[in-house]
């Protein structure tokens, strides 16, 4: 089932969404000693297998006939594995993941996308169930914001590692950090960005727009300032990385960083954080604090790729992304009136099918 009208993505997110949530009752989740209400995974797995099966048979988009004759070259005998194995100078974990998928499926590679993407959505479907407090409205975010186009029909190694960081959300929210920086480390071996991730996890702790999150934005509003020091610094390094070729003089200065647009849509969900930070304190919910700092991290590298470079740096914050949905969703039910929040959630709708529309027709030209 090939995907040859995009209007579908959001046609069958309004549709089989509205009519799942109406039919299935939330059922109650378990989700730090407490009970929440969250959509039956009958329902979210229903709603999500269109958009699987749409990523694993897409004729092209982005990086699709790379991945697919990468994971072709991959040699099925273990003897020539090894040294084409030793032949790959960045992201070895993807090499691995690739040569055993082929040993179970051959070359198959509508199969290889289809497992790639049933891994990714499940990740994406397990976060938005477990911690938001409105999955459909999240689940819209996520497809709306095209993040669902750029990630599982393009840069799918990224978001494999992406996907692994995901599920150490809730290891991070109880301090286990030894298996979430272990966790990481593995999605590092998948795409090497996701090291960055890091350091993040102890910025991220404690209470929204405390001292670490504050000293983050201070600290970036610094780099931007003085964007040459933070350029040549970055420079020295991501030398001798997977990411050597940013000191390219040509990449780099073709680069001129993320548009404005990009970055004032994505920091909406710290905006509101900020907004409401009267809400979240009272609340003193530890996964709502925890994704209000999320948010902001992502507004900063967003802030930063616009003045430095929009390919690389640009693609880091789709790490701390997915938090940042969920305090927005959670924020939206609590900052407006019984009488005014149901306007509010139209205008919030309203402003993402914009987006839809600026980048699916006047960026990309696919609608």
């Amino acid at each position: 089932m090939r995907l040859t009208n995009y209007w579908w993505l959001l046609i069958w997110l309004v549709l089989a969404g509205g009519f799942l949530q109406m039919t299935f009752p939330k059922q109650p989740v378990r989700v730090l000693g407490r009970t929440e209400y969250r959509w039956h995974w009958i329902p979210a797995i229903i709603l999500a297998v269109p958009y699987v099966v749409w990523a694993a048979n897409r004729a092209w988009f982005g990086d699709t006939e790379v991945y697919r004759s990468g994971f072709l070259k991959v040699p099925t005998s273990l003897a020539e594995f090894s040294d084409f194995l030793a032949q790959q100078t960045k992201d070895k974990g993807f090499t691995v993941l690739s040569f055993v998928l082929k040993q179970l499926i051959g070359n198959q590679d509508v199969l290889f996308f289809l497992i790639i993407a049933a891994f990714q959505m499940f990740c994406v479907v397990y976060f938005f169930r477990k911690y938001s407090t409105n999955f459909l409205l999240c689940f819209f975010m996520f497809i709306a914001s095209t993040d669902y186009l750029s990630w599982m029909f393009n840069g799918i190694r990224q978001f494999i590692a992406v996907g692994l960081t995901l599920l150490c959300f809730g290891l991070i929210l109880r301090k286990k950090y030894v298996a979430a920086i272990l966790l990481v480390c593995l999605a590092g071996t998948i795409h090497g960005s996701a090291f960055l991730m890091l350091p993040v996890i102890f910025v991220v702790q404690g209470q929204a727009w405390n001292k670490r999150t504050l000293f983050a934005i201070v600290a970036v509003a610094a780099a931007i300032i003085f964007v040459s020091q933070f350029t040549s610094v970055l420079g020295g390094i991501l030398e001798d990385t997977q990411y050597s070729d940013m000191l390219s003089g040509d990449i780099w200065t073709a680069d001129d960083g993320t548009n404005i647009l990009r970055i004032l849509f994505y920091s909406v969900p710290a905006l509101m954080s900020l907004v409401g930070r009267r809400q979240i304190k009272d609340s003193g919910d530890p996964i709502i604090n925890l994704c209000a700092n999320y948010a902001i991290v992502t507004a900063l590298f967003y802030a930063l790729s616009g003045v430095t470079s929009g390919i690389y740096i640009g693609r880091v914050p789709i790490y701390t992304t997915f938090p940042g949905y969920v305090v927005a969703v959670w924020l939206l039910e609590r900052m407006f009136t019984r009488d005014s929040v149901r306007i509010a959630k139209i205008a919030f709708v309203g402003a993402y099918l914009v987006f839809f529309y600026y980048q699916m027709h006047l960026t990309w030209g696919l609608i």
